[in-house]
């Protein structure tokens, strides 16, 4: 092997590992970590066993096994073998083996102890998968309790080393390679303003070929970008040989898209995410960069895995742009500003804070972990999320009550795949239709296999007919997870029919069961609750029941990209035990009370409906307290007498009528009154239990700051209307508060009332706060004008010496002479 940067590191790498039983290896891209560290490994006195390179990608791993053994003169399967999903080359004499991270989580739960493997490496571990952080932690604490000789190497290009190596063990020493320093020049070809991203590229790369020499390695972020990209140039360059790259290719076409062409052609290579780390493509000097990437996140929302598009890190694009100086000098053309540049976020988020845990969650309980903060953890699950994923174990049957794993969570654990769909293949098995549901299972995991198209029950059909080395070896992995199924359960796994196959898929996804809510098939509602849209030109959409398997976008908008029909009478024969019949309670806004209906529902789909004779008379009390809450006391029919106790008390400050209050103690002082409908409450009743909420001691309070009515000195009584814009006040004749020269007040401190003094005949004259002053002001001027109004009653010129009546001025006269 001729002589790589990270040679120069081996022997303190070689001497920590001796010693400390772990490191942090940070080497450039280039450096040789991926294909000399782990061989070097193979001669220390430690290591009579196996050493495991854990890669996060298929392409990945079979690359750095084939370039690993070719350095030794060999074939993968010697000294050297891999093991991804659909492809494996190992033997007996195997001593290093490369192996997708979710393998590694599977072989390490399977055997904590890792018996036979001496150390384990993780590469490119900056990308943070979300097997990359499990099966970390799970090392580390096998190593602290079972294996102390177990040896652990983090490495990568671009990670944090100390906080790595402060997971690993305070001694554990970070290890760096300089690397090879070629020479690499970025072209900042700035945003363009075109709609879609594939002229865009199209344009960039015709530039970066006529520009530059060598390979063009270009990334897209996805298989659809870099088919109609891949049309573009076909004419545009047609002497370039354009290969594709990404999860969906053919092992000999990734094997093309990473080797030189044998004719000494020059190459594009579109190529997804899949190439930014691990790749090593031979002849590419050139990179071209679009700038998005595209990532799976779960939508808690929605309840799917959907794909997202988002900016480039500042780290990705650093790998992409450093896969064109990698064997020499490179230029990376990017397009998007440089000013624009440090706007993009530093890394991608780890796949533990987006990821539907449900996976981790029961590869914790299969480990036998209660508390995930326990373990080691560059980044502590968040609770929330666990506490879902948990939740949607419980309801699978994975997990009992207190979180522990059941007898079929060991089973649903022991298949490689998200739960639900492990626990799909478990219970066709028992239909004696495992083959199906787990060549189902797969289809919802390799997009490619079977072509494209939204009914999963037609790309099944063209797979099963497929003869290509890709969908047999798909084939060979679902019959053997079939197979597996049926040993677990001791049921037949050989094909029996009868079963649709939208009941299989069913069996692991029921809140996925939808049923059309429109003629044209457009909007969809699952027994989830959730809603969907669907193409209407799809052949999904004249069905009126389907089993949805992948869905994207947000949620209230969340559109079906595949799913398998329904007939009705299947619905009927295969999922009754899941249908049960309720009482539903609704608001019914014409008539202005509560509607009970019995309905027959699967999960939140109705399927019958009718009123309900005899409803459940404290759910409608729970109802209709329920809408007060949501509404406000504001539909409360509050008659006069209660609206005027709510107005005194919020004026004097009384906290048990308070609106707070009232809305927290609804079944105390409202429960009680209430049946059908809140407008059929007795309004006296209603006033009588408000007052029932305060004791003697706050009446008594509430009548001195906030009295009901205010004596004049006449004798007559008036209504204070707490409720006027000005304040407290009360209207009354001007007669009635002769002899009066204090303005009356109350509360405390003591507030001025506001007096809205009328005439003889009811009509307004002044509004005053200051009596005294009123009378020695403007009373002349008024009472100069009532007099001609209203001769027959009094109007004298010092009313604060007058006697109080509202009779007449003779009939005040009269009375007196008695």
């Amino acid at each position: 092997m001729s002589q790589l940067p990270i040679h120069a590191v081996l022997p303190p790498l070689l001497r920590a590992l001796d010693r400390q039983g772990a490191a942090v290896l940070i080497a450039p891209p280039g450096a040789g970590k991926t294909t000399a560290v782990a061989p070097a490994l193979l001669g220390s006195d430690w290591c009579s066993g196996m050493v495991i390179v854990l890669s996060p990608r298929r392409v990945a791993a079979r690359a750095a096994a084939e370039r690993m053994a070719a350095t030794l003169g060999e074939e993968p399967g010697d000294t050297i073998g891999y093991v991804t999903r659909l492809d494996a080359r190992r033997s007996a004499r195997t001593r290093v083996l490369v192996m997708t991270e979710a393998i590694f989580v599977a072989t390490i739960l399977a055997d904590p102890e890792l018996a036979g493997v001496s150390a384990v490496l993780f590469d490119e571990a900056h990308e943070r998968h979300l097997d990359s952080d499990l099966g970390l932690a799970l090392a580390i604490e096998t190593r602290a309790v079972l294996r102390d000789d177990l040896r652990l190497l983090v490495m990568s290009a671009t990670i944090d080393g100390t906080r790595f190596a402060r997971l690993l063990g305070a001694d554990t020493p970070v290890i760096e390679s300089e690397g090879k320093a070629w020479p690499l020049a970025i072209r900042w070809l700035g945003a363009g303003t075109e709609q879609r991203i594939e002229p865009a590229m199209s344009r960039a790369i015709q530039t970066a070929w006529r520009e530059q020499t060598g390979d063009v390695l270009a990334f897209l972020p996805g298989v659809r970008e870099i088919e109609r990209t891949a049309e573009l140039l076909a004419d545009a360059l047609p002497g370039a040989l354009v290969l594709p790259l990404h999860g969906q290719c053919e092992p000999t076409a990734q094997r093309a898209a990473i080797r030189r062409d044998p004719e000494g052609r020059r190459r594009v290579v579109l190529a997804t995410a899949i190439a930014e780390t691990s790749l090593t493509l031979d002849g590419v000097s050139v990179v071209v960069d679009c700038g998005l990437s595209r990532r799976v996140e779960f939508d808690k929302a929605a309840g799917v895995t959907r794909l997202v598009t988002h900016r480039a890190s500042q780290a990705a694009a650093a790998q992409r742009a450093g896969r064109a100086a990698r064997q020499g000098p490179g230029t990376a053309y990017r397009l998007w500003e440089e000013a624009a540049h440090p706007g993009r976020p530093a890394f991608d988020a780890p796949e533990i804070e987006t990821s539907d845990l449900a996976p981790l969650a029961l590869s914790l309980a299969l480990w036998g972990t209660a508390d995930p903060q326990a373990m080691a953890w560059l980044d502590v699950p968040p609770a929330a999320a666990m506490a879902a994923a948990r939740s949607g174990l419980a309801a699978l049957g994975a997990l009992d009550d207190g979180g522990r794993i059941t007898a079929f969570g060991r089973q649903v654990a022991s298949l490689p795949m998200d739960p639900a769909q492990a626990a799909m293949i478990l219970r066709a098995t028992a239909l004696g239709e495992g083959t199906t549901a787990a060549r189902l299972a797969l289809l919802l995991q390799e997009r490619g296999l079977g072509g494209r198209g939204d009914d999963l029950g037609q790309r099944l059909a063209r797979w099963n007919a497929d003869r290509s080395a890709r969908a047999q070896a798909a084939r060979k992995l679902a019959d053997g997870w079939a197979r597996r199924a049926a040993k677990l359960t001791g049921a037949p796994s050989a094909p029996s029919p009868g079963v649709p196959e939208g009941v299989l898929l069913a069996l692991g996804r029921p809140d996925m069961i939808a049923r059309r809510r429109d003629p044209g098939g457009e909007n969809w509602l699952s027994a989830g609750g959730r809603g969907y849209l669907l193409d209407p030109a799809s052949p999904l959409a004249a069905r009126e029941w389907l089993v949805i398997g992948d869905a994207q976008g947000a949620a209230r908008g969340a559109r079906i990209l595949s799913g398998l029909p329904l007939e009705s009478e299947d619905v009927e024969r295969w999922l009754g035990d899941r249908m049960d019949r309720r009482s539903v309670l609704r608001w019914n806004d014409e008539d202005g009370r509560v509607e009970a209906r019995l309905e027959r529902r699967l999960g939140a789909i109705t399927l019958a409906s009718g009123p309900d004779p005899a409803p459940d008379r404290d759910a409608i009390r729970a109802f209709l307290l329920g809408r007060v809450r949501e509404k406000g006391l504001e539909i409360v029919p509050f008659g006069k007498g209660a609206h005027a106790l709510l107005r005194r008390a919020r004026y004097a400050g009384i906290d048990a009528l308070g609106e707070a209050a009232l809305l927290g103690d609804l079944e105390d002082w409202l429960g009680p009154l209430v049946e059908r409908r809140l407008d059929a409450i007795d309004p006296g009743r209603l006033t009588e239990a408000l007052r029932n909420r305060i004791g003697w001691d706050e009446g008594q309070r509430m009548d001195r700051l906030a009295p009901a009515e205010f004596r004049s000195p006449a004798g007559t009584s008036h209504p204070i209307d707490y409720e006027d814009e000005g304040g407290p006040s009360v209207e009354l004749r001007v007669q009635a508060l002769f002899g009066l020269d204090t303005h009356p007040g109350f509360g405390q401190p003591a507030q001025p009332l506001l007096l809205k003094l009328t005439s003889p005949a009811g009509r307004p004259i002044q509004s005053t706060r200051d009596l005294p002053g009123f009378w020695r002001g403007s009373w002349r001027d008024v009472a100069k004008d009532m007099k001609g109004r209203y001769p027959r009653h009094r109007w004298p010129d010092e009313p604060w010496k007058e006697a109080p009546s509202l009779k007449t001025r003779n009939a005040f006269e009269a009375t007196r002479a008695k």
